[in-house]
Formats: structure tokens, C-alpha cells, sequence
């Protein structure tokens, strides 16, 4: 329980201290942001401060922190020190400058900044990852949202596509993301998401009050169970490929991309890109308690370890049976409400890079018909075959924590280009670690090239080091022009 809670002070303490340190190296100023001077009442639409966070929460807060957490527990209390560690230095760092940098760049979706940035190479390889990324969570959040519905409210134990009880749900979850995704922004998200961030919260809250009455069982950590894995992977680099909504997602920062056009004033970035890291980041810690409790006493059959079936049992066992009804909706609610938006961000992201004006509705149609048309074709292979699932979350892990480098390296390049190369490390240093990350794992995973992982991490540790060269390259190449 003491870890437990030193990874809470971690995170409260990290946010109100380094939060404002990387907030006075970025300098917010008074400015017009881009809500103000591009309105056009689709995506660029002015809205508060309270709002903007609840919905950049739900946005970011898929399932991630959730399977994340299950998963990542499985390494032993290390979690609960590394995901607030992980969260204050590289997560709300990578969450404030995209949003930030996307707020000075006009709402600019994470594609245009790499462009800026990084170059057109960047942009063309990026554009493609980014776009292949959005659309495997699109398919795993309509996946995951249909069965967890389908179990705890149709009682399906079988989860084919033949089952009308399934597919049922699979087509009304798609409907909405068309809409929310073709609809303004004030209209459907704008609305709904304060309210339904609040029941994730409730939800959480519920869980969390369920420890202090039924009592919870903890490890605390020390060297003899710093990688307690049953199946003994790795902490470097599973660990951080296994928990990235909590501690750092590249996902993240096709979000803040789209919130980056509501904000009005860039003082508020603070609270609504970093502190709703830090929030997802909590309920990450909260989640990973309950599942260590419920595998500590092996309460969770074998075969759904680490599996979103967890979910329900964590709600049965902390929640009172008549409310944990509750629990399992606002946990259904999170891969939807992140599924619309990451549809939301590739349609935007592919507008931006045709330079397509989205006032027409014509114009969105065009763009997003061929998107559903896609996440329809991937999620029926992901039905028909078996583990394909597995296969498309391991591929989504990899693009996700990819996409978070170069979003820390524009963060990077910004400060030198704005006088502060003193400072720049506060960008940099995750940067790398994530290059180090991301290459390790795969090279050494059978996704990848499947290499032993010493031979996985000295590469990784040599595209460390070139990366970190292109970035000198770039800072003498490029003579930026920031928005003033």
C-alpha cells in the first residue's frame, strides 16, 4: 500500500511542481488562439476551460489506461512508481507541447507539425503511420466497447459476428462514430463528454472508495520484485509498450491537436493537456491496484489475465452489485469516446494535408466514408480470424508509442528555435528513451524482426544516437518562423 501511495504524491506533487516549470519554459502568453481568429463552427469553435479538460479526458482515456494497467501490473508494484515517473517527465511533457505547438501553428493536426518541424520526408512517412494508427483503434475500440457491452448487458459469452447481440453493437457504435465524427464539434462531443467524463470519474471513484471498505492487497516494491512477469517479459522495453495511456501515448497527441482549436486562451493548456495526463495517469495507478488485488488472490480464471474481462470483476468485487452496472459502463464509454475522436482526428489530419475545407458536409462525407469503409473490412478480418486481436493491439502499441517521438522532438527543435537550448532537454530526454523504446521492441518482437533482445537494444541504442544527430541536423537546416 506505501508504494501505492507514493506513486499518488509522485503524480499530485509532479503536476503542481513540474508542470508549471515546463509551462514557464514553453511561456503561454495572451495571444489569440486559433479558436478565436479561425472559428468556423465545425472544429475550430471556442469553448471554456472546464469543458475543453472533460473532453480532452475522455478523448484521451481509452482503453488504454484501463488494459494498460491490467496488463502492466503483471510486472509487480514497479507500476505504481513508473507510470506517475513516466507520466509527469514524458506523457504530460509530450501532451502539452502538442497541444501547445498546435495552438501556435494555427490548430495544425500532429502530421502539419512534423511537416514544420521535421521536414517532408517526415511528414510523408508520419502521414502513413499516423493514418494506420488512427484506424487500428478506431477497429479495437469498437471491438472491445461491443463485447464489454454484449457481455455485461446481452450476457453473450461467444463474441462472433454471428451473434446479432454482437453485431448489433458493433453497428450501432459505428453509427455514432460517423456522426460524431461528421457533426460539429459543439454539437455531439461538446455536449455529451463533460458528463460522461464525470461518470468515468464517478466510476473510478467507486472502485477506488471500494478499497478503503472492503479493504485492498498490495505489494510494495523493493529489488527482489522489481519484474515479477509470470511470463518473465522484459520491464525494458515491455513495460513502457505495455502501459502507454497513464504514462506516455502517442495517440495523445492526435487529440490535443483537435482540443488545441477549442481553447481559448493558451494559459489554459496547463490544466487541460497536461493535467488531464495526469488525471488519465490516476485512474491508470487506481485500475492497476484493483487488478493486482483481484490476481493476488486469484480471482481472475487463467485464461482472461490481463484481458478487458478483468473489468467486470474488478466492479463486481469493489462496487456494490446494484451500482457496478455503473462501473462497466463508464469503462464502455472509453473506447467510444475515443474511437469517434480518432476518426474525428484522421478526418481532419487528411483534410489538412489535401488542404480540404471542412465547412461542406460533402467535404467530410468524402473523407470519412472511405475511413468506416476501412475500420469495417479490419474489424471483420479481426472476427474471422483467430488472434488477429492480439495481433492488431500489438501493432497499435508500436504506432503509438512511435508517433509520440516526433511530437517530442518538434517540442524540441521549438526550444532551441525560440532561444532556450538550455531547456530543450525537457523534450529531448524522452524523445530518445523512447526512441531506445520503441526500436528495442520491434527488433526484438516477432511482430518485428524478431532479434534477441541484446542485439534489439544495442540498435536501438544506435538509432538513439542517430536521432539524436538528425535533430542537430534539422536545428541548423531549418530557420523557423514561429507565430507571434
Amino acid at each position: 500500500m506505501i508504494t501505492f501511495i507514493i506513486g499518488i504524491l509522485i503524480l499530485i506533487l509532479g503536476y503542481i511542481f513540474y508542470s508549471r516549470f515546463v509551462e514557464n519554459v514553453f511561456s503561454p502568453d495572451d495571444r489569440k488562439t486559433p479558436a478565436n481568429t479561425m472559428t468556423d463552427g465545425i472544429d475550430f469553435i471556442p469553448m471554456s476551460e472546464n469543458r475543453n479538460a472533460l473532453i480532452h479526458l475522455l478523448n484521451i482515456a481509452g482503453m488504454g489506461p484501463i488494459i494498460g494497467a491490467i496488463q502492466g501490473i503483471l510486472f509487480g508494484p514497479i507500476a505504481f512508481i513508473l507510470i506517475p515517473l513516466g507520466c509527469i517527465l514524458a506523457g504530460g511533457v509530450h501532451d502539452y507541447f502538442a497541444g501547445m505547438l498546435s495552438i501556435r501553428n494555427n490548430g495544425a493536426q500532429i502530421t502539419g507539425l512534423i511537416e514544420k518541424y521535421l521536414g517532408k520526408n517526415a511528414f510523408k512517412i508520419f502521414m502513413v503511420i499516423v493514418s494506420i494508427m488512427l484506424l487500428l483503434l478506431a477497429t479495437v475500440f469498437v471491438y472491445t466497447a461491443g463485447d464489454l457491452f454484449a457481455e455485461r448487458f446481452f450476457g453473450v459469452k461467444e463474441f462472433v459476428i454471428t451473434n446479432p447481440s454482437v453485431t448489433g453493437t458493433y453497428i450501432v457504435i459505428l453509427l455514432y462514430f460517423v456522426f460524431a465524427t461528421l457533426f460539429p464539434i459543439d454539437k455531439i462531443i461538446g455536449k455529451f463528454y463533460p458528463v460522461l467524463g464525470l461518470m468515468l470519474i464517478l466510476g473510478t471513484g467507486m472502485v477506488l472508495v471500494g478499497f478503503i471498505i472492503n479493504g485492498v492487497n498490495l505489494q510494495n516494491f523493493n529489488l527482489a520484485n522489481y519484474n515479477i512477469h509470470p511470463n518473465n517479459l522484459p520491464l525494458i522495453p515491455m513495460f513502457f509498450m505495455t502501459v502507454s495511456c497513464g504514462l506516455l501515448s502517442g495517440f495523445h497527441s492526435t487529440q490535443a491537436t483537435i482540443i488545441s482549436r477549442t481553447v481559448n486562451h493558451e494559459k489554459d493548456g496547463r490544466r487541460i493537456f497536461y493535467g488531464m495526463m495526469c488525471l488519465e495517469s490516476l485512474i491508470a495507478i487506481i485500475w492497476a491496484a484493483a487488478a493486482m488485488d483481484v490476481y493476488s488472490l486469484n480471482q481472475v480464471p487463467q485464461n482472461i489475465i490481463g484481458t478487458v474481462n478483468v473489468v467486470n470483476i474488478i466492479a463486481n468485487k469493489f462496487v456494490p452489485l446494484n451500482l457496478a452496472f455503473l462501473v462497466t459502463l463508464a469503462i464502455i464509454i472509453l473506447p467510444i469516446t475515443s474511437g469517434d475522436t480518432a476518426l474525428r482526428g484522421l478526418r481532419i489530419t487528411i483534410a489538412e494535408a489535401l488542404k480540404l475545407e471542412q465547412k461542406k458536409i460533402s467535404n467530410r462525407l468524402m473523407i470519412v466514408i472511405p475511413i468506416i469503409i476501412c475500420v469495417l473490412s479490419i474489424l471483420l478480418w479481426a472476427k474471422t480470424n483467430s488472434g488477429s486481436f492480439s495481433l492488431i493491439w500489438r501493432y497499435f502499441t508500436f504506432f503509438n508509442q512511435l508517433i509520440a517521438i516526433p511530437v517530442l522532438c518538434c517540442g524540441t527543435i521549438f526550444l532551441i528555435n525560440e532561444g532556450k537550448k538550455s531547456k530543450c532537454w525537457i523534450t529531448l530526454i524522452p524523445a530518445l528513451f523512447y526512441v531506445f523504446i520503441t526500436m528495442s521492441f520491434i527488433f526484438s518482437e516477432k511482430i518485428g524482426f524478431n532479434l534477441p533482445l541484446t542485439y534489439a537494444k544495442l540498435i536501438g541504442a544506435v538509432l538513439t544516437a542517430a536521432v539524436l544527430v538528425y535533430i542537430l541536423i534539422k536545428v541548423k537546416q531549418i530557420n523557423i518562423s514561429e507565430n507571434k
